[in-house]
């Protein structure tokens, strides 16, 4: 008899014990290493949704301005799951990367600070089910550089843009261009 070790594809440990079967008779597995962030997995997913990489590409493309629908179809994954994974990723989403910070020297980190001179803000949406339930990612980038300086998920409405607004502190209005918006061009105006 052959004994092959299944290793966890989080922590790479070796206790992982067999834990049932999916409905399509897929082989489940449980990882019994109390640390790690994932407990059940399986070997290979039929659905690339599942996937925590695909997972994770779904999050870094909507930060860096891809829609719902291009995500979707670049990854090959449905747009229910980008707009689900978005949903449930948002509250762990932060301004900064700490993981990358963490890996970092204090010492060799070159820190720029400069004023933003102008700020770029749009919005784009996707619907969940119908359109009646639509889901809105407003962001602003710097006009120069490209780079993101804020974003905010919510409705299309005014208060929505104003918290986006208060994360750009202190960037004047006048500095604040959008698309042909009314919701950001009638809070800017005011």
């Amino acid at each position: 008899m052959v004994s092959v070790h299944v290793y966890c594809p989080d922590c790479q440990c070796i206790d992982v014990v067999r834990y049932g079967t999916q409905r399509n008779g897929v082989q489940r597995y449980r990882c019994n290493n109390t640390g790690c962030p994932r407990h059940i997995f399986l070997l290979q997913y039929q659905n690339q949704g599942r996937l925590p990489a695909v997972k994770q590409r779904i999050v870094d493309m909507a930060l860096n301005g891809s829609g719902i629908r291009d995500t979707a179809r670049v990854l090959g994954v449905s747009p229910t799951t980008v707009i689900e994974t978005i949903k449930k990723k948002e509250p762990l989403i932060q301004q900064t990367n700490e993981r990358l910070l963490q890996t970092l020297d204090p010492a060799q980190v070159e820190v720029i600070v400069h004023k933003v001179e102008a700020a770029e803000v749009d919005e784009m949406w996707s619907f969940v089910g119908s359109k009646s339930q639509q889901r809105w990612l407003w962001h602003a980038i710097d006009h120069y550089t490209g780079q993101v300086l804020a974003y905010v998920f919510g409705t299309r409405e005014d208060y929505v843009f104003l918290e986006l607004q208060a994360l750009l502190g202190d960037v004047p209005n006048e500095l604040i261009y959008d698309s042909d918006s009314s919701s950001i061009g009638k809070a800017i105006d005011e």
